[in-house]
């Protein structure tokens, strides 16, 4: 009898140690494919799990803006000058020449290839806005035109030499959606405010582009 109970005591004991073995594996093996996730899955993952735990939004809405704060207009000047200057010859040629839908002058593939590696910053400087986080959207405006002013300054890669012009165009951008806002309705309703211009402390920071800046400013009010 004792034997028996004791056999039975282990079997037992093994089953646990199993489960939990296997849930702490499975624990893991969630973890490593939530990791693995791209951008867009993992925001669907997101949405279905507040769908069902409706009460977990509060918790992500302070999640979301405590990461929305997380701006440093020299970050994101840095990385700006990164992305640019890693264009190179490749990226120019894939887009600029003869293709199927006509011919594509070089200045005009160089401009477009840069406007659209500037874009997501820009339509963060949007979304930021238009969530009325100012603070944050001002240094993203901040870090575009520090970014794009040392492009000016200095070489700034293949591509961007076939628009010499683009820095200060993308710059005199960001500072027009800085100061006007967004077609949202909220960043509409808050144009009646004006938005304060950059500081003097950062205007040292691009000598060369105050009186544009400045022009900029005034134009916008």
């Amino acid at each position: 009898m004792t034997c028996g109970i004791l056999i039975r005591g282990a079997t037992m004991t093994s089953e646990h140690k199993s489960r939990e073995q296997a849930a702490q594996e499975g624990g893991r093996h969630g973890t490593d494919t939530l990791e693995r996730l791209k951008p867009e899955e993992a925001a669907a993952v997101l949405r279905r799990l507040l769908e069902v735990h409706p009460d977990l939004a509060s918790e992500a809405e302070e999640i979301a803006r405590s990461l929305l704060h997380e701006v440093q207009y020299e970050d994101i000047a840095a990385e700006i000058e990164d992305e640019i200057r890693a264009l190179d010859y490749d990226d120019l040629n894939a887009r600029a020449g003869r293709h199927e839908g006509g011919y594509v002058e070089p200045a005009e593939a160089a401009e477009e290839i840069l406007e659209e590696t500037l874009e997501p910053l820009v339509e963060d400087l949007k979304r930021h806005l238009e969530l009325g986080l100012e603070a944050e959207a001002l240094e993203i405006c901040k870090g575009l035109v520090l970014g794009c002013y040392r492009l000016s300054e200095r070489a700034g890669g293949d591509v961007l030499g076939w628009a010499p012009d683009f820095p200060g165009e993308a710059a005199g951008h960001a500072l027009e959606v800085w100061y006007t806002g967004t077609d949202d309705r909220k960043s509409r309703e808050a144009r009646g405010k004006q938005r304060p211009p950059l500081p003097p402390d950062f205007l040292a920071l691009v000598p060369n582009w105050i009186p544009m800046i400045e022009r900029v400013g005034k134009e916008r009010k």
